[in-house]
């Protein structure tokens, strides 16, 4: 019979895989968000500002590097405004995307980034440039990570939260060969520097402003 040995040399080490790659996805599709991550503060479900204890837990203990969020094609409608202040005040929009179901915009920007604090990974928030604005998406930035008390970091300490929160990852846009506009390579090309123009670092933060890649082998989006 013959015997084989495996050696393994630890201290010989040539590459390294980035733990980004094992990040995770959440959107506003069928039970993800709400009933999935979110129940609301009143459910009899244990949570912590309405944010499942059990998700959490579950979350931490694969040592879930960096979370997305809000999509998927709902990136690209989702209008960040909405999501903030008092939850019983906050407009209700219809999810086109996804099952056509009324959101109450419960979980939020405040929710979401509470969310990553409390598993202990990088959040990475997809911007709307679908149907939103180049103010709206750079203010956006500003209300989470400026410290500067301009009137947009007001509203953020108005809603509870004094400091800026850290935002490594930052997605202009998503899918917009499709549902993110349906745009040409060149167009969304275009697009993308005008908005990645604005999405600006305050203080100590430093964003890494994400490009929307192509479908799967649609080499025409990486010419």
């Amino acid at each position: 019979m013959t015997t084989l040995k495996l050696t393994i040399n630890t201290y010989n080490k040539k590459d390294r895989i980035s733990p980004e790659i094992y990040g995770s996805f959440s959107e506003h599709l069928g039970r993800c968000i709400y009933d999935g991550i979110y129940v609301g503060e009143d459910s009899n479900i244990p949570n912590t500002n309405g944010i499942r204890n059990d998700i959490v837990e579950a979350l931490k203990a694969i040592n879930l590097p960096v979370l997305r969020w809000p999509g998927g094609c709902f990136a690209d409608e989702y209008h960040w405004r909405n999501g903030i202040g008092d939850k019983n005040k906050r407009k209700k929009n219809v999810n086109t995307h996804w099952g056509g179901v009324v959101e109450d915009n419960s979980f939020g920007t405040h929710e979401f980034m509470q969310l990553c604090e409390m598993i202990g990974c990088q959040p990475y928030i997809a911007g709307n440039l679908g149907s939103g604005t180049v103010q709206e998406m750079s203010e956006w930035i500003e209300y989470i990570t400026a410290t500067d008390l301009s009137s947009t970091v007001e509203e953020r300490i108005a809603n509870g939260r004094k400091e800026p929160w850290k935002l490594k990852y930052f997605g202009i846009g998503n899918e917009n060969w499709a549902c993110g506009g349906n745009m040409r390579p060149e167009f969304y090309a275009d697009q993308y520097r005008r908005y990645a123009t604005y999405c600006r670092n305050y203080g100590a933060n430093r964003l890494y402003k994400i490009a929307c890649g192509p479908n799967s082998d649609d080499y025409n989006w990486t010419d």
